[in-house]
């Protein structure tokens, strides 16, 4: 690898915030991730989803849907927001970064 994961990590422990690394996986569903989604923002931690481009394309479909929710209510400054029917708090330090090796076949 290229160090994208250890830069994401690294930047965010600098910035004083705690860093989630989710390795994905085509086993991954959209529920997985909207229960991690969830926790990042409520708990105004970052996310690194490694190796995302791994997550079967009907799921990251799905998947986009719930980032963007996410990113208009950060953008908006909202301090709850709707997500996927239920309202949830939403702390602005929130972020998610993704890592991608386009070469993976499945």
């Amino acid at each position: 690898g290229t160090g994208k994961t250890e830069t994401t990590k690294d930047l965010g422990n600098t910035l004083g915030l705690y860093v989630v690394v989710t390795n994905c996986g085509d086993q991954m569903h959209a529920w997985d991730l909207s229960r991690i989604f969830k926790g990042l923002s409520k708990g105004g931690m970052w996310g690194c989803f490694d190796e995302f481009n791994r997550i079967k394309i009907e799921v990251i479909s799905v998947v986009a849907m719930q980032v963007l929710s996410i990113v208009k209510a950060l953008a908006a400054d909202a301090k709850e927001f709707d997500f996927m029917g239920q309202i949830i708090s939403c702390d602005k330090n929130m972020g998610m970064f993704i890592t991608m090796n386009p070469g993976y076949a499945g």
